[in-house]
């Protein structure tokens, strides 16, 4: 059996994605700003996906600007958001949990003189909301707090920390800019962007392609471009469009906007399915991921003591079974994971976590083969390592 779980690293493109993306590199090849027909054919792909990704983040289509990835898009809105505030403050507040994406142009801007005060979490990855608007002050330019955590899928208080930004903006007369990196929230819990003024999505977290991100800019912002040169995306993006990874986004968003509902309901099942197993079948395990309420439906991350997770992994994999041990985009590095750090676990709890991502593909029966495989695997460790 063939059982993927680890879809906050990636996702299988839809077939309709891979569809229009082969009709756009054989047919509509032009490029979107030249003025012949296949030029005018590729820039109609750009428009439609534009406005099938705005309609998925019930946002206005002309505040949405395409970019190369996710990454680009939070770098671009932490660093130039932060930048065209300077002249108001030097203060940035982000949490200990977020992306690589958003805390390593965060230690950029540190070294450029901004001040940097992180927030911590509880267990659970909880944010605390409390020391957040405890640590905003006047000199405050930017928040930057992720939407869901890509190791915990923990959601965290966006809306509050906006309606919170606004309320603080009008009574001390304040610019504070709030960007919420969404790439692990698109297309798995609603999103709530009325009073942010950035977010960042991902093409490839939701079955489009990779390489292809979008950054939502709220209109009447005065933020300069990130890449500049032939004034693309409005001068906001400067570059050749990826015309073809855009329209794959377009396609993948139209079906994650029709199947909304269905899609999250099967990643539910089949999280408390493979849940339910785990608990009932495996003894001295912690689910750091919190209750239904608090999460997005897409992640679960498990301590099994006495294992260790990368070890799991491969074991897993010669079942068919595919999981990660955190981020994909840390998993080759050495050292611990930054979020189950910052939530209190130790070393050695670290080592012995696994995170299982799903998607709507996942079944239930799948989910009970991965209990009986992982059950199998976490007795063949303990028993060689003299667990008890």
């Amino acid at each position: 059996m063939f059982v993927y779980l680890d879809n906050s690293s990636t996702t299988k493109p839809y077939n309709k994605v891979t569809e229009v993306m082969m009709q756009v590199l054989e047919k509509d090849f032009g490029n979107p700003s030249s003025l012949h027909s296949l030029g005018i054919a590729a820039e109609k792909h750009v428009k439609s996906a534009r406005k099938s990704l705005a309609s998925l983040m019930s946002v206005p289509s002309e505040e949405l600007y395409f970019m190369s990835c996710g990454t680009e898009a939070d770098n671009a809105a932490v660093i130039q958001g932060a930048l065209s505030r300077k002249h108001r403050g030097k203060k940035i507040i982000t949490t200990e949990v977020e992306h690589p994406a958003v805390l390593e142009p965060v230690k950029r801007l540190k070294d450029m003189g901004f001040d940097v005060e992180y927030i911590g979490v509880d267990r659970k990855c909880r944010l605390d909301i409390k020391s957040l608007k405890e640590a905003v002050t006047e000199d405050t330019v930017l928040i930057s707090v992720m939407y869901v955590n890509n190791e915990t899928g923990t959601i965290m208080p966006v809306e509050d920390i906006a309606l919170f930004k606004e309320e603080f903006n009008k009574k001390h007369g304040s610019s504070i800019l709030f960007h919420t990196d969404a790439v692990q929230a698109l297309a798995k819990v609603p999103l709530y962007l009325k009073d942010v003024d950035m977010a960042s999505v991902s093409g490839h977290k939701i079955h489009g392609p990779k390489g292809i991100g979008a950054l939502y800019v709220k209109k009447g912002l005065s933020v300069k471009p990130f890449l500049v040169g032939g004034g693309q995306e409005k001068n906001m993006r400067s570059g050749t469009e990826n015309t073809a990874g855009i329209a794959g986004f377009g396609a993948a968003a139209d079906i994650s906007r029709d199947n909304f509902d269905i899609n999250k309901k099967a990643m539910l099942n089949a999280r408390n399915r493979l849940l339910e197993g785990l608990e009932s079948e495996i003894k001295d395990i912690t689910v750091n991921t919190p209750k239904a309420d608090e999460s997005a439906p897409s992640v679960l991350s498990v301590t099994f003591e006495g294992t260790r997770g990368e070890v799991l992994l491969h074991s897993l994999e010669q079942d068919g079974i595919f999981v990660s041990t955190g981020s994909a985009c840390s998993s080759n590095k050495s050292g611990q994971s930054h979020v189950l750090k910052a939530m209190g676990l130790s070393q050695k709890e670290i080592d012995a976590t696994v995170r299982f991502s799903f998607s709507s593909f996942n079944t239930e029966d799948e989910m009970d083969y991965v209990t009986e495989k992982v059950k199998q695997a976490v007795s063949r460790f303990r028993k060689l390592g003299s667990f008890r």
